[in-house]
Formats: structure tokens, C-alpha cells, sequence
């Protein structure tokens, strides 16, 4: 059994080896963290810098893209509204130039109407006035016929009248 703890004495030995690796162990040590560890850690701060200067850049051009994004919803928004105000007046412009030519329509139907009305009107009278004719000589004729004698231009006038009322009765 003195053999275990003899080899476990021998590993526990102090000597110099073991003191100039200790000592250049701690030397090493010194050296990292005097020269070494200071330059990785500034890397790593100016990369870690450089990483949030990089995310908050993406991030304000994320930010600038969204509102970028905002606004050409807004005008695209306003332009179809425009548009449909375009339309909505161009409707109501051609409602209003149908109503309007439509009534122009209106009025000249009418005015066409009324104006055939006076023609007719004239053309009766004087169709009226040609048959009155034509009846005051039929009836100047038949009375010369009948009675074989001409009249005088007072009884013949008042014969004319009278045969002319009777036939506009009818």
C-alpha cells in the first residue's frame, strides 16, 4: 500500500521544472492579458460596435422603407380617390349634358310641334277660305239657275253668308 501514495508523493513533488512552468505559465498569462487580450478585446468591441452600428442602420432603413411604404399607400390611396371623384364628376357632367340635351330635344319636339300646329292651322283656314270661295260661286251659280235672274250684290252677299254658315254647321 506504500506504493500508491509513493506515486501519488512523486506527482506532488515541487521541483524546478515545476516552478518554471508555473513561472512561465504566469508569465504567459501576464503577457495575454497585457498585450493580447486587450487588442482581441478591442476587436471584438469595435466588430460588436460595428454589428449594432450595422442593425441600427438596417433598422432606420427599415424604418425609412415602411414609411417610404406609408406614403406611396397614402398617394396611391389619394390618386384612386381622385380618380374616382374624375369619374364621379365626369358622370355627373354627362347626366347633366343628357338631361340638358334632352331637354333641348324637349323644346325644339315642341316648338316643331306648335309650329306644324300654326301651319296646319293656316292651311285649314285657307283650305276654309278657298272652299268659301268655291261655295259663294257655286251658290252664285245655282241661284242665277234657280231664279234665271242675277242678283244684286247686297242679296247675293247675304246668300253667300247664309250657305256658308250652314255648311261650317255640318
Amino acid at each position: 500500500m506504500h506504493a500508491p501514495l509513493a506515486d501519488v508523493a512523486t506527482l506532488l513533488e515541487v521541483n524546478a521544472t515545476l516552478v518554471a512552468e508555473l513561472l512561465a505559465f504566469l508569465a504567459m498569462l501576464w503577457l495575454l492579458s497585457r498585450y493580447v487580450y486587450p487588442v482581441i478585446t478591442r476587436a471584438a468591441d469595435a466588430r460588436q460596435k460595428a454589428i449594432q452600428a450595422q442593425l441600427e442602420g438596417a433598422e432606420r432603413a427599415n424604418e425609412t422603407a415602411e414609411q417610404k411604404l406609408k406614403e406611396i399607400e397614402e398617394r396611391l390611396a389619394d390618386a384612386r380617390r381622385q380618380a374616382q371623384e374624375m369619374i364621379d364628376a365626369a358622370s355627373r357632367s354627362a347626366d347633366q349634358v343628357r338631361a340638358e340635351l334632352r331637354r333641348q330635344g324637349e323644346e325644339e319636339a315642341k316648338r316643331q310641334l306648335d309650329r306644324a300646329q300654326r301651319d296646319i292651322e293656316a292651311e285649314k283656314q285657307k283650305a276654309i277660305d278657298a272652299v268659301r270661295g268655291e261655295v259663294a260661286d257655286l251658290v252664285a251659280t245655282a241661284t242665277e239657275r234657280v231664279l234665271g235672274e242675277t242678283l244684286d250684290r247686297e242679296r247675293h252677299r247675304r246668300l253667300i253668308d247664309s250657305a256658308i254658315k250652314e255648311v261650317s254647321a255640318r
